[in-house]
C-alpha cells in the first residue's frame, strides 16, 4: 500500500499543478501557462513508472515508448521554461525547436525499433533485460535504450547548468515574475533551479542504477519518489505565484512599441499621460505594492504597450523606475515626518511591499544604502 501511494504521489502532484496552472494568457503569465504543459511530461513519466514498478506487464508496454520520449523532453522543456522567465517572451517552435530535435529523433528511432520487434520478445525484454539476448531487434533496442540513457544524463547536466547561467545573467527578469518592482534577492528563481537540481541529481542516480535494480528495492523508491514529489510540488507552487506580467519586458522600449506610439495622435497621447498622472499624483496608485503595468492600462483605458512607450518617451524611464520614483518621493516625505519609523513600516506604507524592494530602489536611485540616504536627508 505504501509503495503504491508513493508511486502515485508524483502523478497526483503533476496532475494537480497541470490543471491549477492552466488559464487565460491575459490573466496569467506565459511562463506559468507553459509550466502547466511542462507538468504533463513528468505526469506521463511517473504514470509509466507506476505501471512498471507495479508489475502491470500488460499495460506498461503501451506506455514505454511514450515514457522514453517524455523522459528525453522533460529537462529541455524545463530549460525552455527558464528561457521564458528570462530571455524569451513566448514559446515558438521557430525559436525553441532546436532544444527538442534530438529527443524527437531518438524517440522516433526507438519507436521504430519497438515496431519491428516481435511483440512477445519486446514485452518479455521490458521486464527482463537478459531475455532474447541473441535477437537482433532486441540488441537494437538495448543500444537505443543505452543511448537514450546517456543523452538523458547529459540533458540533466546541461539543463541545470543552462538554468544557472540564465539566472546569473538575467536574474532580475526571472524574479520580476514574482515581484512587480524588483523585489527580493532572487530567492524564487534560485529556488526553482535548486528544485530541478535536486530532482536532477535524484534522476541522474536512479537512471545510472537502472529500473531493474530498483524493482525489488522498495526503500530506494520510497526515498526517490518522495524527493520527486516534493520538488515537483515546489516547482508548481512557485509557478502559481507568478505575476500576470513581467514588467521587465514591458519596460523595454523596442521598435514595434515606438512605431505603435507614432500611430497615436499627439493629443491622444497627452490624454493618456494626463489620466496616468492623475492616477499617480492624486490617487497615488503607486502605493499598491502589487501594482502592474496592466493595472495602469486598465485605470486609464489604454494598453501596456502604449503606457510603456509613453513613459519611456516622456520621462526616458522604464515602468519600474517610473513607479519607484513616486515611491521614493513618498519614502522621503515619510522619513522627514517621522525619522523613527521602521523599515518594515516604511516599505509597507510607501508601496514597496518589502524592505528588500525598498533598499534596492533607493540604491538604484541614489547609489547609497537606505541608512546613508536617510542621514543625508
Amino acid at each position: 500500500m505504501i509503495k503504491t501511494i508513493l508511486l502515485l504521489s508524483p502523478v497526483y502532484v503533476t496532475l494537480f499543478w497541470s490543471i491549477s496552472l492552466y488559464g487565460n494568457e491575459k490573466k496569467y503569465s506565459i511562463p506559468r501557462l507553459f509550466l502547466s504543459r511542462f507538468m504533463l511530461f513528468p505526469l506521463i513519466i511517473f504514470i509509466g513508472h507506476f505501471f512498471y514498478f507495479s508489475h502491470l506487464t500488460t499495460i506498461y508496454p503501451y506506455f514505454d515508448s511514450l515514457l522514453q520520449y517524455a523522459s528525453l523532453l522533460v529537462f529541455p522543456v524545463y530549460y525552455i521554461y527558464f528561457r521564458l522567465l528570462t530571455v524569451d517572451k513566448v514559446f515558438s517552435l521557430k525559436t525553441h525547436a532546436r532544444f527538442l530535435v534530438i529527443p524527437t529523433v531518438l524517440a522516433a528511432i526507438y519507436g521504430i525499433g519497438v515496431f519491428i520487434t516481435p511483440t512477445l520478445e519486446y514485452r518479455t525484454w521490458l521486464f527482463n533485460e537478459n531475455a532474447y539476448a541473441d535477437s537482433g531487434s532486441i540488441r537494437f533496442l538495448e543500444v537505443m535504450r543505452a543511448l537514450i540513457r546517456i543523452v538523458y544524463l547529459i540533458q540533466v547536466l546541461v539543463s541545470v547548468a543552462g538554468n544557472y547561467y540564465l539566472i546569473r545573467k538575467h536574474d532580475e527578469k526571472a524574479e520580476q515574475f514574482y515581484s512587480d518592482i524588483q523585489d527580493g534577492r532572487y530567492n524564487n528563481a534560485n529556488m526553482l533551479n535548486l528544485s530541478i537540481i535536486i530532482m536532477g541529481i535524484a534522476a541522474f542516480l536512479f537512471t545510472l542504477l537502472g529500473r531493474q535494480f530498483l524493482m525489488y528495492r522498495d526503500m530506494l523508491i520510497y526515498v526517490g519518489w518522495t524527493v520527486f514529489s516534493t520538488m515537483l510540488f515546489i516547482i508548481g507552487y512557485m509557478g502559481i505565484t507568478q505575476k500576470p506580467v513581467n514588467p521587465t519586458f514591458d519596460m523595454e522600449s523596442n521598435v514595434d512599441e515606438l512605431n505603435q506610439i507614432e500611430e497615436i495622435p499627439v493629443g491622444v497621447q497627452q490624454k493618456i499621460l494626463k489620466k496616468m498622472l492623475v492616477q499617480f499624483n492624486e490617487k497615488k496608485i503607486y502605493l499598491n505594492s502589487q501594482l502592474t503595468i496592466l493595472d495602469i492600462g486598465n485605470a486609464v483605458g489604454s494598453n501596456r504597450t502604449y503606457i510603456s512607450a509613453i513613459i519611456n518617451r516622456q520621462y526616458n524611464q522604464n515602468f519600474c523606475t517610473f513607479v519607484n520614483s513616486y515611491r521614493i518621493e513618498e519614502l522621503e516625505k515619510r522619513i522627514l515626518e517621522n525619522p523613527h519609523l521602521s523599515y518594515d513600516t516604511l516599505a509597507e506604507c510607501c508601496g514597496f511591499g518589502s524592505v528588500n524592494s525598498l533598499k534596492r530602489a533607493v540604491f538604484a536611485k541614489t547609489g547609497m544604502s537606505v541608512s546613508e540616504w536617510k542621514k543625508q536627508l
